[in-house]
């Protein structure tokens, strides 16, 4: 396609020859483009704020819930002191009585921190998966080989995301004699 250069004297004289009723049809359209102009210009800045806001937002947001877990991790925190100056004088029936409360703490924490969506991997009599577990070591026996045998330390998901694997020993076959 062969486009002529742009005839300055072209457009004076079509700008001439405009009626009173295109020239202001044509100011009309300029006034409207300029208030989409500032429109944009506006809805742009906005959503930059807006922008900037939620990401605070969403920082203070995980600031709160972190607040909100340690202030419930607080209790179990008093009874293990208690806990701790109690066993420091333990002597027999006592220690029996320190022994039930360190299990009732450890059973008041497990019930926190499933409610805030920990889950333990049980990875024992299971088969080795390595999106779960992480095998330490391997042993001689009679399971099927690739079997856990053995959680040497538990794996923990929060909702569905791995946070540490369950570290664990594996079955493998005899060795022939």
């Amino acid at each position: 396609m062969n486009e002529e250069p742009f005839d300055t004297t072209q457009a004076e004289a079509s700008t001439a020859e405009l009626t009173p009723e295109q020239l202001s049809e044509l100011q009309a359209r300029a006034a409207k483009a300029d208030e989409n102009w500032d429109r944009l210009l506006r809805v742009t800045a906005d959503f930059e704020n807006f922008k900037k806001r939620a990401a605070r937002e969403r920082t203070e947001a995980g600031q709160y819930a972190t607040a909100n877990v340690l202030q419930k991790l607080l209790p179990i925190l008093d009874n293990f002191e208690m806990a701790q100056t109690a066993a420091q004088t333990a002597q027999g029936d006592k220690l029996a009585a320190l022994q039930t409360g360190i299990a009732m703490i450890q059973q008041q924490l497990k019930s926190l921190l499933t409610e805030a969506g920990l889950e333990e991997i049980d990875a024992t009599g299971k088969p080795f998966d390595p999106t779960f577990h992480e095998a330490v070591s391997q042993q001689e026996s009679d399971e099927p080989e690739g079997q856990v045998i053995q959680q040497i330390r538990k794996g923990y998901k929060f909702r569905e995301r791995l946070l540490r694997p369950a570290a664990v020993t594996v079955a493998k076959k005899p060795a022939a004699k």
